[in-house]
C-alpha cells in the first residue's frame, strides 16, 4: 500500500503491528483506570481542612441570614 514493494515486512509482522494502536489505547485506559482507582483507594481525608470549612460554612449562613436570606 505505501511502503514500495521490496520493503513491505513478513505477513506475521503486519499481522502484528496492524492492531498495535487498539492494543495500546486498551493498555493506556486500563493502566488509567488503575491509577484512578488506587488513588481513589489511598484518599487522604483532611480533618482540618474539614473543620476550617464547616466554620467557613456557618459563618457565611450567619452572615446571610444577618442580611435577611433564609434557608
Amino acid at each position: 500500500a505505501l511502503a514500495p514493494p521490496g520493503l513491505q515486512p513478513p505477513a506475521p509482522y503486519r499481522q502484528a503491528l496492524l492492531p498495535l494502536p487498539v492494543y495500546l489505547l486498551v493498555a493506556f485506559g486500563c493502566y488509567s483506570l488503575a491509577t484512578v482507582g488506587y488513588r481513589l483507594a489511598t484518599f487522604n481525608d483532611c480533618e482540618e481542612a474539614a473543620a476550617e470549612l464547616q466554620e467557613h460554612i456557618s459563618a457565611a449562613r450567619a452572615d446571610l441570614r444577618r442580611r435577611g436570606l433564609r434557608f
